[in-house]
């Protein structure tokens, strides 16, 4: 099994700009294979500058999409399911310039679009994500680039929070282009069992990410790793494992962390890489 180990710069700061591409080299310096870059606006980052710096560092890219309000395919309004398309394919061409071979992301609905609505009303959001998704499927097969869906906890949307949703949502948008990203901090929250959850999603995932339940390094704390490196052996799961936590210095209201969650982060990033090296050796 072999897994690449990568982390999100928010762990230190956001937005991930053209500015901060300097972490790379701490990125580099603490021994992380992967640097994940989040692109909360396409003007963020310039392919050509994250290129070289990952090619300077000796780093592989990953491009992970963020989705707000404004990128929005299961909208009554056709306004933000057309934005998100856009988005889709400006990080589409972001991965294919710098070598993502996955987008990964809650691209089926935006973070923090969670309500009670009717059983006809989430089947009408549920067909308008789908078709959404096939849109960016297609697009996504062109650029070589795999759609990593990610379910998110109950706090974060109403759609999709565990992985046999998931996996139902990916059968019915049936395109090889589109696949599964599991989060082992969404997991601890909402799913029965993290080894049962990585053998539901099988081949079809594409994607992990790797925090603690208090968003920590891993291995600070009550995840069952266990569980997590069981089930990604028995797959055969040969992608990556990223550590994506957040600063509360710059991005505490959206994450709710309000206190610092190891001494520094670097010791975050340097206890979480040590713990998964052991752990996905």
């Amino acid at each position: 099994m072999t897994i690449g180990i990568g982390i999100n710069p928010w762990v230190w700061t956001s937005p991930v700009n053209n500015a901060a591409l300097g972490l790379l080299a701490k990125i580099k310096a603490i021994g992380f294979d992967i640097a994940e870059l989040p692109l909360e606006e396409p003007a963020d980052l310039d392919a050509k500058l994250v290129k070289a710096a990952l090619a300077e560092h000796g780093l592989r890219g990953i491009i992970c999409a963020v989705y707000g309000p404004n990128r929005d395919l299961t909208s009554d309004d056709t306004a933000p399911r057309k934005e998100c398309l856009s988005y889709v394919r400006a990080a589409l061409k972001l991965c294919e310039a710098v070598g993502s071979k996955v987008l990964p992301g809650p691209m089926y609905a935006p973070v923090g679009k969670r309500r009670l609505v009717s059983p006809e009303q989430k089947k009408i959001e549920w067909e308008r994500s789908v078709r959404g998704l096939r849109q960016a499927g297609k697009m996504a097969a062109d650029h070589g680039v795999t759609i990593a869906l990610e379910p998110l906890n109950r706090f974060e949307t109403d759609l999709i929070n565990t992985c046999a949703q998931c996996v139902q949502l990916v059968n019915d948008v049936d395109m090889k282009s589109v696949g599964i990203h599991l989060d082992t901090f969404h997991m601890n929250i909402e799913e029965h069992s993290i080894y049962a959850a990585v053998k539901l999603a099988g081949k079809k995932l594409a994607h992990v990410h790797t925090c603690e339940n208090d968003r920590g390094a891993p291995g600070s704390g009550l995840v069952d790793w266990k569980g997590l490196a069981k089930g990604l052996k028995e797959i055969g799961y040969t992608g990556d494992a990223v550590i994506e936590s957040f600063t509360p210095d710059c991005i505490a209201a959206a994450t709710c962390i309000w206190r610092p969650l190891a001494k520094t982060q670097d010791d975050l990033a340097r206890d979480g890489l040590k713990f998964l090296r052991k752990l996905l050796k």
